[in-house]
């Protein structure tokens, strides 16, 4: 087989051509990668809508809803329906199961539309709808608010929408969406009383309004030589045409003027609603295009904002409210930082181990090996974010262990007398492969994280990709380059006067020795502190993933949701004088009516709802973030007690809401609210939990009219007309719409605003009569008051009532949930068969994502152990592979313990990922004493001699790992995935140059010479 290294040195031009080229395009891809924030992810969600105006909620479930969800749920690949509905209104979450490949989301969503378009016919006469949304997902990470002094909504809208039109056309932006803007109505406001004594039908009224603003057309004339187009006037174009609209009642021709007033407003009840730093304001928010970069956006959009602001009239004010550039150029800016600190770390343990001629030669391989990554990473669409710059810090300390290694053995070599190309040959022809296996089976301990079916599995893919290019790339590095590097840099070391080893040697050696001797002592000690590590595992905190170190906090405000949208308003207003003129507030954002668009990938996104408000406040940096937090959480409980409140900062991962979350399931509303309560209960007597509370529980009043049919037939009415008259009078009904520029606005007709809030005057109202009479509503209908629920959750068709909480400042909910499990199984046990209480939340979704990392174990194992058979055609070996490789968990505990770092999804990826890199240094090693053996030594001393041999380079490839992790260490993602690596790998160092040694001459009954020559005499070629 070709010996590359050989070939190399025969091929310098070439190979030199090679390098300078590989470089060039290393830096061309570098400048040329996507910037963002996170890795990409497909929400793999559906929001299905429909609405049935008029509706009870219980026809609405049984009608609109129960006939969706039977259908949705033959979706293929469908993990569960999730549904709330509301009076009239029917909202569903068609969730994926997380092994859902992103490629095939798409056509799963065109079968979603298929499927309920088929259905469509069976919906009850009136539905509207469905309406689909399958972008729940877009990531809006540039929101831009216009607040406006002296000037009206209206013109504050058209100049946003002027502005939105011209920020379309800048490269990578996907879509706008604008936030806070309140839709124009003209309102025909008239009073009943009045119209009831002048005989007027309000039928008559609206088919007047309709009649003359009708678009029909009006027909064309064909000449000889042209085409004429008749048009008809009467269009409404203003308030004052609707006004002068007259029509025929009674014999008589009336003026609307004279009947009505006419204004035009904004919607009623308000649209969502969004305000910057306590003021209205409209937003734009800007999405970006896949595989776009964040930061080449930024700057177009900063620079197109210029050009609009300088046009602006004085009073309306641009404000930044979210800025991902801004965030991922900081942050890149951290990563690169530690990159770079990495990088010098590395260098520097080089050059003071290795010497500066061999130190360089393994400098150099870090720059060639991230110029070959750069293209790869590029052809392979992965860009620059959280998950890959961590990724290319902990590839940093893997990429130089194959370096080391060739340039250790050149060395030796060298110095045992060899020329530098002999040297170089046989660092290829002893252990190339070898470390290729070995980079192979570091590269299949990742595949759990690259193949992990999941959503923190597709997080976290980046991790895999770009270790497993870097290790591979090391390892072409290590045999092409490297050797030619070696022979133009190295030169024979100087032999030492005495010709004896150096202190630490002489002490490792020693240190050896008498391990091998005391083997089961050795392996005893090794085992019980394997033993202690399982035993204290279970005292390491466990966290899914940690809280982001953005400087953003949420502050959610609910209240019942029987609420009006003018309550959530004032309590927002209230939430905005808490904020206002606080020092630690850089600012804040606060939308009104529903959640905060998704500026955040992980964000959980919370959909419109009037009870519900959300508040994005940007502190000024993490202590502010977090003496804000304590302030807010305090200030809202003694200020805004009927509000559900919560503090949170961004998460990490895929997004959760609350952190412990119970559903009750069941098929009766009342019994599933009475576990419910019990269960509340049980969670409030834990200490660990605080602000127990529930996704829907409050029944609210209801005004049920009872209409006597008998009286109403008699009169010549229906329930449908009693209906219509009251939706006209109280909401009001839209009659026709004025076209007003790129607008549309409703015209509704609707009672005077002291007859539409008025109980009293509902039971005063006249109805018309098809005679041309009227009476009053209380003359056939009776009032009464009623409860139902404002609000159901289902899930997969079961009612569904879900008990959250957070935990208590330093808590994390795996604890929590824990603590609660006694509890909660006690409870559940007493249910009746068709009711059950399951885990939601933080641990459900840490449970999910580790599940489907080991899923995916077993295929790594058999990747591993096919690849280290290959390489050692040998079951004892394999063994003694399989038998060090556990023995790094005794460091990852040790270290977790020790610097109170919790074991989360990311910290896990990296405990499979170390079973790689201690797999690779102990088959390094037992390959080297199998070539001392071969090269004649006896069993001892060859297990003396490889240790002795491969201590530098497995020592200094593990230091440099340990001191590269460094620059990450502190972080709040990568922290205690770092210290498990650094623990772990540290150990299993130590284990796999004493126990291994020990296992070997244990399993192969190796027994030391009994002449002290034979011991005391071993080649020090280092």
């Amino acid at each position: 087989m070709i010996n590359l290294s050989e070939w190399a040195l025969k091929h310098r031009s070439f190979v030199i051509y090679l390098m300078v080229a590989t470089v060039v395009a290393g830096l061309v891809s570098y400048y040329r990668l996507g910037r963002d924030e996170d890795p990409p992810f497909v929400i793999k969600t559906m929001v299905v809508a429909a609405a049935w105006p008029g509706a009870t909620i219980e026809d609405t479930i049984q009608q609109v809803t129960e006939r969706l969800e039977r259908t949705l749920q033959e979706t293929p690949s469908l993990d569960f329906v999730r549904s709330y509905t509301s009076a009239g209104m029917t909202t569903i979450f068609v969730n994926l199961k997380q092994a859902t490949r992103a490629k095939e989301v798409p056509d799963i969503w065109y079968h979603v539309r298929k499927s309920i378009g088929d259905i469509r016919h069976t919906l009850p006469t009136g539905v509207v709808g469905p309406f689909f949304n399958d972008e729940f997902g877009d990531t809006y990470g540039i929101i831009y608010g216009f607040t406006a002094d002296g000037f009206t909504h209206r013109e504050l809208r058209d100049y946003v929408e002027d502005i939105r039109s011209r920020l379309l056309q800048v490269p990578d932006v996907l879509k706008i969406e604008v936030l806070g803007a309140q839709d124009e109505k003209i309102f025909v406001e008239f009073s009943t009383k009045q119209l009831a004594g002048l005989g007027i039908d309000r039928a008559a009224l609206v088919s007047a309004l309709q009649a003359q603003n009708m678009v029909v057309p009006s027909g064309t004339i064909q000449t000889g030589n042209e085409k004429l187009f008749l048009r008809v006037s009467g269009a409404f174009d203003s308030e004052a045409s609707i006004l002068a609209v007259n029509f025929v009642a009674n014999g008589r021709l009336i003026r609307l003027r004279d009947i009505a007033q006419v204004h035009r407003t904004y919607a009623d009840p308000p649209q969502p609603m969004f305000r910057v730093n306590g003021e209205p304001a409209v937003g734009l928010a800007i999405a970006m295009r896949e595989g776009g970069d964040i930061l080449t956006l930024g700057k177009n959009i900063r620079r197109a904002m210029q050009e609009v602001t300088a046009n602006l009239p004085i009073g309306i004010e641009p404000t930044l409210v979210a800025d991902q550039p801004h965030v991922v150029d900081h942050a890149i800016g951290e990563f690169t930082t530690s990159l770079w600190q990495a990088i010098a770390i590395i260098m520097a343990v080089s050059f003071v181990s290795l010497g500066f001629r061999a130190g360089t030669v393994v400098a150099l391989s870090i720059p060639l090996t991230l110029a070959l990554e750069f293209p790869i990473m590029q052809i392979a669409g992965i860009d620059l974010q959280r998950i890959s710059l961590g990724a290319l810090i902990i590839a940093l300390s893997l990429l130089v262990d194959d370096a080391m290694t060739t340039i250790d053995v050149m060395t030796t070599r060298l110095a045992e007398g060899d020329n530098k190309v002999r040297a170089a040959s046989f660092a290829y022809e002893t252990l190339a492969f070898p470390m290729l296996t070995g980079s192979f089976v570091t590269a299949a301990a990742f595949v759990p994280i690259g193949f992990a079916r999941s959503s923190a599995g597709e997080y976290t893919f980046s991790i895999f990709a770009v270790v497993s290019i870097a290790l591979i790339a090391s390892w072409f590095i290590a045999v092409i380059f490297g050797p030619l590097l070696g022979v133009a840099l190295l030169t024979k070391p100087k032999e030492t006067k005495s010709g004896k080893p150096n202190v630490i040697m002489r002490l490792f050696r020693g240190f050896l020795v008498g391990a091998m001797r005391a083997r089961w002592l050795t392996i005893a000690a090794t085992i019980g502190c394997l033993v202690l590590a399982f035993l204290a595992l279970p005292h390491v905190p466990r966290q899914f993933f940690p809280s982001s170190d953005r400087p953003e906090l949420l502050v959610d405000l609910r209240l019942p949701q029987n609420a009006s949208i003018y309550a959530s308003d004032e309590l927002a207003g209230r939430l905005d004088g808490l904020l206002k003129g606080d020092p630690d507030v850089e600012r804040w954002s606060t939308y009104v009516g529903r959640g905060a668009i998704r500026f955040y990938l992980p964000l959980n996104v919370e959909l419109q709802n009037d009870f519900f408000s959300q508040a994005v406040v940007v502190a000024k940096n993490l202590p502010a973030r977090e003496r804000l937090h304590t302030k807010l959480e305090a200030a809202l409980a003694e200020q805004l007690p009927s509000a559900v409140s919560r503090v949170s900062t961004l998460g990490l991962g895929p997004p959760v809401g609350w952190p412990v979350q119970y559903r009750v399931s069941g098929p009766d509303l009342n019994e599933v609210r009475d576990i419910a309560m019990q269960l509340a209960g049980a969670m409030a007597e834990n200490s660990a939990i605080r602000k127990v509370n529930f996704d829907w529980m409050e029944p609210a009043r209801m005004v049920r009219i009872r209409v006597d049919q008998d009286q109403a037939r008699l009169l010549g009415l229906s329930s449908q007309a009693v209906a219509s008259v009251l939706n006209s009078v109280v909401s009001g009904t839209p009659v026709t719409q004025v076209r007003d520029g790129i607008y549309l606005v409703d015209v509704i007709a609707r009672a005077t605003d002291v007859q539409r809030v008025s109980l009293a005057t509902l039971r005063t109202l006249q109805v018309p009569l098809p005679n041309g009479r009227t009476v009053p509503l209380s003359q056939l209908a009776t009032f009464d008051f009623q409860q139902e629920y404002p609000l159901i959750w289902r899930r997969d068709r079961v009612p569904t009532l879900t008990v959250q909480a957070e935990v208590v400042p330093g808590g994390l909910p795996e604890a929590a949930v824990a603590a609660l499990a006694p509890a909660v199984e006690k409870l559940n046990a007493t249910l009746p068969p068709s009711y059950h209480i399951a885990v939601g939340g933080v641990v459900e979704e840490s449970t999910r994502s580790q599940a489907s990392v080991f899923a995916v174990v077993p295929v790594t194992l058999l990747i591993m152990i096919t690849l280290l058979m290959i390489q050692l055609q040998s079951f004892s070996r394999l063994f003694l592979v399989l038998a060090v490789v556990p023995m790094g968990l005794i460091g990852v505990v040790g270290a977790l313990l020790l610097f109170n770092r919790a074991l989360g999804f990311v910290a896990l990826l990296g405990v499979l990922s170390l079973t790689g890199m201690i797999a690779r240094n102990v088959v390094i090693l037992i390959e080297q004493i199998e070539v001392e053996r071969k090269e004649g030594t006896d069993a001892w001393n060859a297990v003396i001699k490889g240790a002795l041999s491969r201590f530098r380079p497995i020592m200094l490839t593990a230091i440099s790992t340990v001191l590269g992790m460094i620059p990450i260490a502190s972080t709040i993602f990568w922290g205690p995935m770092a210290f498990a690596i650094m623990g772990g790998l540290l150990v299993a160092t130590v284990l796999t140059l004493i126990f291994l040694p020990a296992l070997y001459v244990a399993c192969f009954r190796v027994k030391e010479p009994r002449s002290d020559e034979g011991v005391l005499a071993p080649a020090w070629g280092d």
